[in-house]
């Protein structure tokens, strides 16, 4: 599951963040969620043929073709204002829709690194270069801020979202961290569902890890910009781990989430702390 494919946990933990920034950076920040979810939505469309999500991909690259060279953007209207305001580049919507468009291609199962890599830089990391963007931040403190927190977030919501991407046919799950835990890569049901899936997930925490904590020293050194919203992110994700890391990843999987007072208190710990 992408990205932008939120529970209602992570849903809360968005709009909360968004919420205290200022009205300008806000609605640009709801206006590049709008355009996540509409191209998310066209990748998960389990009813649609793939040729016919492809096209309508498709289109949506056109529809930015027009809005960068002044043209009537169709679609991409919603993102028109953020675009002029903050600068916002072409080539990170674009890398969204690319990473869609792999979705689209065929069900992923058990990528290879590289390819799990690319993919979290288009659909998750890509978005943390538009965010960066409209939170000021400097270009090289929110590149690399975008980057490690970007692969955080993914890589948590492949961790949380194992059965709910199992069961439309895709398992992100890497395939050297199957095989390493002797997980035969048959079908999704069967791989997780076998036992040794906490072995294989384990090796995705520590990298997420990895990045949670690349991105806490980005944030602590306190760059200009406004940080509250990857602060919260991060807290409301971090936390999300460290749960699931309790539970296991052995079937069967009770799903975790973070409660809203767990939520709002650290919301109100981050204002206080800024």
């Amino acid at each position: 599951m992408n990205e932008v494919q939120l529970t209602s946990a992570s849903r809360s933990s968005f709009y909360a963040g968004m919420r205290v920034l200022p009205k300008a950076e806000r609605e640009a920040m709801y206006a590049i969620y709008a355009f996540c979810r509409a191209v998310d939505d066209i990748a998960d469309d389990q009813h649609g043929e793939r040729a016919e999500r492809a096209a309508a991909l498709d289109a949506w690259r056109l529809d930015l073709d027009a809005l960068y060279a002044d043209g009537d953007p169709g679609r991409a209207a919603i993102v028109a204002e953020a675009v002029q305001r903050f600068g916002l580049d072409r080539a990170d919507f674009e890398a969204v829709i690319d990473g869609m468009a792999m979705d689209v291609a065929r069900d992923i199962r058990w990528p290879g690194m590289a390819e799990l890599e690319l993919y979290c830089d288009r659909v998750a990391s890509a978005v943390g270069r538009l965010s960066v963007r409209v939170f000021g931040m400097p270009e090289n403190e929110g590149l690399e801020l975008a980057h490690h927190l970007g692969r955080a977030l993914q890589f948590t919501n492949i961790l949380r979202d194992v059965d709910e991407d199992a069961a439309i046919g895709r398992v992100y799950l890497p395939a050297e961290a199957l095989t390493g835990a002797g997980i035969p890569l048959t079908t999704p049901a069967e791989v997780t569902s076998d036992p040794r899936l906490d072995e294989a997930a384990r090796p995705l925490a520590a990298r997420a890890h990895d990045h949670y904590r690349a991105a806490d020293a980005i944030l602590a050194a306190r760059p200009a910009g406004l940080l509250i919203a990857p602060r919260l992110m991060e807290a409301a994700y971090s936390k999300l781990l460290a749960q699931m890391e309790a539970r296991g990843w052995a079937p069967p999987r009770v799903p975790v989430r973070v409660s809203k007072p767990a939520l709002l208190w650290s919301l109100a710990r981050l204002l206080v702390m800024r």
